[in-house]
């Protein structure tokens, strides 16, 4: 049993070829329904095929190996306005996104809130997570959500500055 503050080694640690890695374990899931209601005319739409989407999630500490996600999800066509969509899972991760929701959050929080540099981060979530990111990707990521953050809050602005507490126009801004 590994106590606190007792250093193990990283077994992955001087490993050059990438076989030579942990395979990752595979989790099945599925999404895979007979009918939905349609996002545009709130009719019910059939099934029309099934898709296939392999989602990299936080690893598996215990067994030191990273995770996959795969998700079999039906493709639907609604019959009233031929709509084609998808089973949601944007409760998993965002569309076209290689990675769940979980590890684009964890990865955010390190360079934001940690101060962790993009290459960094993206060792730690290795080490410590057994999934590998891309530095360039979680700098993407990052400044996503800071636009995000920033737009959100732009828009929920009062607008009420140090303008209208002095009760000045919106011309004379100067003290």
């Amino acid at each position: 049993m590994i106590g606190p503050g007792e250093y193990v080694p990283d077994v992955t640690e001087g490993i050059s070829n990438v076989e030579d890695l942990p395979q990752a374990k595979v989790v099945q899931r599925s999404r895979n329904y007979p009918s939905r209601r349609c996002p545009r005319c709130g009719q019910r739409a059939g099934r029309r095929s099934l898709g296939r989407r392999t989602l990299h999630d936080l690893g598996d500490v215990l067994a030191n190996r990273p995770i996959d996600l795969v998700v079999t999800y039906s493709k639907h066509k609604c019959p009233h306005c031929n709509l084609r969509f998808a089973a949601d899972m944007a409760d998993l991760a965002v569309p076209k996104c290689q990675y769940t929701k979980h590890v684009q959050d964890l990865a955010v929080r390190l360079v934001a809130e940690d101060g962790l540099p993009y290459r960094s981060a993206s060792w730690h979530l290795w080490r410590d997570h057994r999934v590998f990111v891309p530095f360039a990707t979680i700098e993407n990521w990052v400044e996503a959500a800071g636009e995000k953050k920033s737009a959100h809050h732009a828009d929920h602005l009062s607008g009420r500055g140090p303008g209208w507490l002095q009760r000045l126009s919106c011309h004379r801004r100067g003290l």
